[in-house]
């Protein structure tokens, strides 16, 4: 990015060279204009009607070269270029009044963009290119995403922006403020460590939130199980197991594969994660998640291509986890979750050892790992191979876990539990083998 600034840099200073200054910008403010003219023309049209504009294209243009020639005429106090302003400003306020009180056409876009367009000329001649041009974009950009803004504010639900706010507040207003002192001697236990593994992990799951709701709104159900796969997967087997309930018997290995397709993004998940905590690690355990990632995925496509086709019915309408997992009470249960690992993984070092560890990796697959992972990533003071060891081992027991879910919800009779052990049976043992090889290494 930066080698692509300093070339477009060097190419408008080669380009000075050639031609002059004042020609150079006259052109580019010109252009400018005359493409802020037209993309607001069409929108205007679109949503007032002719009689209602303040001008047409041209007029954005010439808005645009006047500035140009205000700015030039008075290079040193710019008297010229800020009367030209205040009279601009005059007269797009008379065009609105006018509007609002003949037409009852409210709204003040088009005078904030004729506004902008008189200041393209400072803009251009003062600032580096990839300044201006971000300008120009910006202006355009937002002018025709402006019925995908309303689409989408329509689809909001009506806590979203408190649930933004929170995740501001726990990130850039929380954080900052913790101080990274241990909170217990000799554990490497600190409000800053604690708080920000929790915003990492809720960065994460607002994330798959917001692709779930806005992205992959109507998906189907195997998206369902890779975007609820970056929240947890543990969840989204529980949701999907019991959504396959009421699903035909031809559905049950497109379900199970979803299920798998979540386990897979499991390990991406991870994988981010230990690259953002510990690159030492990742350098170790990244191929296996990798493998595992590309063998889940396998499996769960082997999965869906077993699916039979299911006569067209009814539409029904089908249950949606729309639940937005940034909350605060969840984050506060993920915080006490690190806490406990923490303080027990120290203690289990110094009265157990490493084997006691290598129990405990197993023993915390029965609940939540992500904190017990975060924790041994944040400094435990464990050789990388014994961390990247219960990490891995962590990962099979909870996909036994999972496992177990899957079957409990989906019931005693399902056709889904045959596909489950079968695919789960097969990721488990893939698994089982890496982690043997890992040890024979």
């Amino acid at each position: 990015m930066a080698a692509n600034q300093i070339g477009l840099e060097e190419g408008m200073e080669q380009l000075y060279e050639y031609l002059p200054r004042e020609l150079v910008t006259f052109v580019l403010v010109t252009l400018f204009s005359l493409l802020i003219g037209l993309s607001q023309r069409k929108i205007s049209l679109k949503r007032e009607g002719e009689t209602t504009l303040f001008g047409t294209d041209r007029t954005f243009t010439f808005i645009g070269i006047l500035g140009y020639l205000l700015y030039i005429l008075d290079p040193v106090e710019y008297r010229l270029f800020m009367g030209g302003g205040a009279i601009l400003g005059l007269l797009l306020g008379l065009n609105y009044y006018v509007k609002q009180a003949q037409f009852h056409v409210f709204g003040v876009t088009t005078i904030i963009i004729a506004l902008i367009t008189y200041c393209i000329a400072p803009i251009v001649d003062t600032q580096p290119s990839w300044f201006y041009v971000m300008v120009v974009v910006t202006v355009l950009l937002f002018t025709e995403l402006k019925h995908t803004f309303t689409e989408l504010a329509q689809r909001m639900k009506n806590d979203e922006m408190i649930t933004l706010a929170k995740f501001l507040a726990i990130s850039g207003i929380i954080l900052p403020m913790l101080p990274n002192e241990n909170l217990i001697p000799d554990i490497n236990l600190t409000p800053y460590t604690v708080w920000l593994a929790t915003v990492v992990v809720s960065g994460i799951s607002y994330l798959s939130y917001l692709l779930r709701r806005y992205v992959f709104q109507e998906s189907g159900i195997l998206v369902s199980g890779i975007i609820g796969g970056l929240y947890s997967s543990t969840a989204t087997i529980s949701v999907l197991a019991r959504k396959s309930r009421k699903a035909p018997a031809q559905e049950a290995p497109e379900y199970a594969a979803a299920m798998l397709l979540a386990v897979s993004m499991m390990f991406l998940r991870f994988l981010i994660l230990i690259g953002i905590f510990s690159s030492a690690i990742l350098a170790a355990i990244y191929p296996y998640l990798l493998i595992m990632s590309v063998v889940t995925a396998g499996v769960a496509w082997y999965l869906h291509r077993k699916r039979k086709p299911v006569p067209a019915a009814g539409e029904e309408t089908e249950e949606e986890d729309s639940s937005n997992p940034l909350e605060f009470k969840v984050a506060l249960i993920f915080a006490v979750l690190f806490v406990i690992f923490t303080i027990v993984t120290h203690y289990t070092l110094v009265y157990t050892g490493t084997g006691g560890l290598n129990v405990l990796s197993f023993i915390a697959g029965l609940s939540d790992i992500t904190p017990f992972i975060l924790n041994l990533l944040q400094g435990s003071g464990v050789a990388v191979l014994v961390v990247t060891a219960c990490c891995m081992q962590a990962i099979v027991s909870n996909i036994v876990v999972n496992m177990c879910y899957a079957l409990f919800f989906a019931g005693g009779r399902s056709p889904l539990r045959r596909w489950v052990l079968r695919g789960f049976g097969c990721v488990i043992a893939v698994n089982v083998c890496l982690l043997l090889f890992f040890y024979l290494l």
